[in-house]
C-alpha cells in the first residue's frame, strides 16, 4: 500500500520561505510514469494544485506559483520537497502531497494516494 506523509514547520514567518517534504512508503519515486504533486487547501477555500515532479524529475508548477514554488527529489529516500519563497498570509493552508497518473480517458492528472495533510500557518 502506498503511504505519503508531510513533515515540516506548522508556523512560517512571512516573507521567508516554506519548505516542506513528503516521504512516500510502498511505492517509488522514480515508477515509471507516476507523478508526486503538492496541494493545498486555504481555510474556507477548495484545493489549489500547487505543482507535481515526474517519475523521470521533470517539474511542473501552477502558473500562478510557479515565481514562487520550487520542487525537487531525494531519490535516495524516496522523499519530494516543496520550497515556497515569500510566504504571506494568504499561504496559509493545510498542505498535502499525492501520488497523481495521466488519464488518457479523462485527460486529467488523477491524484490516489494522498498524504494525511499538514497545517502551515503564515504569521509573525
Amino acid at each position: 500500500q502506498v503511504q505519503l506523509q508531510e513533515s515540516g514547520p506548522g508556523l512560517v514567518k512571512p516573507s521567508q520561505t516554506l519548505s516542506l517534504t513528503c516521504t512516500v512508503s510502498g511505492d517509488s519515486i522514480t515508477t515509471n510514469f507516476y507523478y508526486w504533486s503538492w496541494i493545498r487547501q486555504p481555510p474556507g477555500k477548495g484545493l489549489e494544485w500547487i505543482g507535481r515532479i515526474a517519475y523521470n524529475g521533470d517539474t511542473y508548477y501552477s502558473p500562478s506559483l510557479k515565481s514562487r514554488t520550487s520542487i525537487s527529489r531525494d531519490t535516495s529516500k524516496n522523499q519530494f520537497s516543496l520550497q515556497l519563497s515569500s510566504v504571506t498570509p494568504e499561504d496559509t493552508a493545510v498542505y498535502y502531497c499525492a501520488r497523481a497518473w495521466y488519464s488518457d480517458y479523462s485527460d486529467q492528472y488523477e491524484n490516489d494516494y494522498w498524504g494525511q495533510g499538514t497545517q502551515v500557518t503564515v504569521s509573525s
